[in-house]
């Protein structure tokens, strides 16, 4: 081979092995791997919300319209294609509050009240306690702070005590390692706020294990909700009597 020729040839040959070296820097010399890109964080829970449970044929609206600073989770217990709703009806209010526990528990808000589904007028809302028996008047006045410094704070002032036949039993299922008090008494009727603190105070386990005991009843409904409403306060931290 000519001295020309074998000039040329190796010119090709180390023109070659550049440009393939150029262009497969990659898989010779790959970037360290860094991982998949980092998720948006999830949204932050509301400071404030409130949980209702509701028949089909009630109306919230009343909640968002009147109350707006106030995130709403709005239960139905009769309807199981709604986007919250309990898996039956039982219980009164008491299955769409715990439900709301249990399903909450990892991002609960600083405070949660807990409502009924009616506004106001004396002949259901009788025991909200203001002139026109109205659930807005009530939140507006509610002071976030004494919810926070207290934990536990029914809506209602007044004295009751509780007289349902099922109590000892139901107190066994659910407090299983405390002994029943021969005295249960708290305002009625089951509308009342808690602080986030207050509500991790007890494990979610704890909620679930209520929760169980409201569907796995045979009580009737208008009976295992008598017996939740007396005994929320002591969900909530409060001796049996307040």
């Amino acid at each position: 081979m000519s001295p020309r020729l074998l000039y040329a040839v190796t010119a090709l040959f180390v023109t070659t092995l550049l440009l393939f070296t150029i262009q497969h820097t990659s898989f010779i010399n790959p970037k360290p791997w860094k991982g998949n890109p980092t998720p948006p964080p999830s949204p932050a829970p509301p400071s404030k919300a409130i949980v209702i449970g509701k028949l089909a044929s009630e109306d919230t609206s009343w909640v968002t319209r009147e109350l707006p600073d106030w995130h709403p989770f709005i239960y139905s217990v009769d309807n199981t294609s709604a986007a919250l709703h309990t898996p039956v009806n039982k219980g009164r209010e008491a299955l769409a509050y715990l439900s709301y526990v249990v399903e909450h528990y990892a991002a609960l808000p600083e405070t949660v009240l807990f409502l009924h589904a009616h506004r106001d007028g004396a002949e259901r809302a009788w025991h909200v306690d203001n002139a026109g028996h109205d659930n807005v008047e009530a939140v507006r006045a509610l002071r976030l702070g004494y919810v926070a410094r207290e934990g536990y704070v029914n809506l209602r002032c007044g004295v009751g005590h509780a007289v349902e036949r099922a109590m000892p039993s139901a107190w066994t299922a659910m407090f299983p390692s405390d002994p029943l008090p021969t005295e249960i008494g708290v305002p009625c009727c089951a509308q009342f706020a808690v602080s986030k603190r207050q509500i991790l105070a007890r494990p979610r386990a704890d909620y679930a294990r209520y929760r169980a005991w409201v569907l796995e009843t045979e009580l009737e409904d208008r009976v295992s909700g008598r017996v939740m409403e007396y005994l929320w306060h002591v969900i909530f931290g409060r001796g049996p009597v307040q």
